[in-house]
């Protein structure tokens, strides 16, 4: 049996949350650009949950632009997929099975363009949400007249020039637009290329005044792992025990995050679906949730992964299920991280909250995380996370951040690199890996010198903007650390650093 409509009353609503028949006739308020993982698991998913608490009563028509997959794979399903929750949340195990009903249809962009614009003449229609990846919110030179425009954003300039004709440009007719991209001020980018791009096609002053003035543009920031389709043997699992096959079947983890900035009462009452779930927020700044996330999650990563490595651990749950290990990071989240992350915004208990969030994430027992894959470009995320924490720790306590300084002298280690060709390689417990870092070459030459690689690495500004043998006592806690990880290995030395409370 497949997951439709059809089938919906021969499926077991004790072992799913199933939509009810009200939910599937919800009109249209939603336009999203884009069909992928992280949309489905994310902003799909808290609509979904809004509706279900009869909150925001509207669905979701999407626009695929690539060729690849189809739309056919939706319309099979008339549309629904199952969202399996599988992780950790709050200390405690999470495992749910829910149908997502949020979207009502799928378009082709090739294919259904002239029925795509027509979407425009719905009064309900009234949020525009987009993934396209970072290369999708980029200049273009696009017709609006083509059909379709080829970006993104000529698509989306179209969409609103033929609502803004269909309602005669009034101001109750602009929408609430919300880029997910994982880039930096996501929907300032997106509006002025939407301007530029009004003015290449000639359109009307009144139309860009219209663009600039009645839709509302606003920044967000989301985080939540979503791996997507599940591994053949589990999916196989899951169908048998709800009853039902379901091609477009994904996971992810119970976190979520979904940061969007507006001060905008208009904004707010559109987006209701924001009062259904505690992971989204809409506030005047979205700074903090930025903050938050680059040094105690993502900075974390980075100072840990070289350490993890040279300890012997291949993936992030398998590291995490290593008390020791998991009681270090927490560690040096809370000592170290949070104090300098604190701010006029962040308080240190939010920080530490969200430190304790980050220990549940990361020891996800579903997620293949590796760790190999967090050493992409490890001196720039190093150079961009953790060294400003360096510089505001000395500047609250002057002294050294014993446990910043361990994770500093296993990158150190780490970066021992071979070099074959333009090819670098490190070598760990046994395992080569392969290297991919601009700076390679530089560690590389002054490994040539064991005696200096230390103060060498720490003082080139070409790594971090700056000399790090200038804090005092930084150097001699790194020497001392990389001669402890080369002498008894990165595991021992950690764990005799703890067992002696010498950090």
């Amino acid at each position: 049996m497949i997951l439709s409509k059809e089938n919906l009353k021969n499926i077991d609503g004790e072992k799913v949350t199933k939509p009810t028949a009200e939910i599937l006739e919800l009109p249209e308020r939603v336009i999203q650009f884009g069909t992928g993982v992280l949309l489905r698991g994310l902003p799909d998913y808290f609509i979904d949950k809004a509706n279900q608490n009869r909150i925001f009563n509207g669905r979701i028509l999407i626009v695929k632009s690539t060729s690849k997959g189809g739309a056919d794979a939706f319309s099979k399903q008339d549309n629904l997929y199952t969202l399996c929750v599988k992780g950790i949340e709050d200390g405690v195990n999470v495992e749910e099975n829910m149908i997502n009903s949020s979207i009502s249809r799928v378009l082709s962009a090739s294919k259904d363009w002239t029925e795509i614009l027509k979407a425009a003449h719905q009064p309900e229609m009234q949020i525009v949400i987009s993934n396209t990846t970072e290369v999708g919110i980029v200049k273009s030179e696009d017709l609006i007249t083509d059909q379709p425009p080829q970006s993104y954003p000529g698509k989306l300039l179209a969409f609103l020039h033929e609502r803004y004709t269909a309602f005669n440009g009034s101001a109750e007719s602009g929408m609430v637009i919300v880029p997910t991209e994982l880039i930096s001020d996501n929907a300032d980018k997106l509006k002025q290329i939407l301007l530029d791009l009004a003015i290449q096609n000639k359109l009307s002053w009144d139309f860009q005044q219209w663009l600039k003035t009645a839709n509302q543009f606003c920044k967000t920031l989301v985080d939540r792992i979503v791996p997507g389709k599940l591994p053949a043997e589990a999916q196989k699992e899951i169908e048998t025990e709800l009853g039902y096959s379901d091609d477009l079947m994904i996971m992810a983890e119970p976190f979520r995050l979904w940061a969007i900035e507006s001060s905008n009462e208009r904004v707010k009452e559109i987006l209701s679906f924001a009062k259904a779930d505690k992971g989204i927020f809409i506030v005047p700044s979205i700074d903090k949730f930025k903050e938050l996330k680059l040094r105690l999650l993502n900075g974390t990563h980075t100072i840990s992964c070289g350490l993890a490595i040279l300890a012997g651990f291949n993936t992030v749950k398998e590291a995490m299920a290593d008390e020791e290990f998991s009681d270090h990071v927490l560690k040096l989240m809370k000592d170290e991280i949070a104090p300098v992350v604190e701010n006029e915004d962040i308080t240190y208990d939010e920080a530490v909250k969200f430190a304790k969030s980050v220990i549940d994430r990361f020891s996800n027992p579903f997620l293949d995380h590796q760790w190999q894959a967090i050493t992409l470009n490890y001196t720039s995320k190093m150079q961009m996370r953790n060294i400003p924490l360096i510089r505001k720790y000395y500047a609250l306590n002057n002294e050294v951040p014993q446990l910043t300084a361990f994770g500093f002298a296993a990158y150190i280690v780490f970066m021992n690199v071979d070099k074959d060709g333009e090819t670098y390689t490190a070598n760990a417990n046994g395992k080569t890996y392969p290297i991919q870092d601009e700076f390679a070459e530089i560690l590389f030459n002054y490994w040539k010198n064991p005696e200096t690689v230390v103060e060498n690495t720490l003082g080139d500004r070409r790594l971090w903007d700056k000399n790090l043998n200038n804090y005092p006592g930084f150097t001699a806690a790194v020497k001392s650390y990389v001669e402890l990880i080369q002498n008894k290995g990165a595991k021992e030395t950690l764990s005799n650093l703890h067992s002696e409370r010498t950090i």
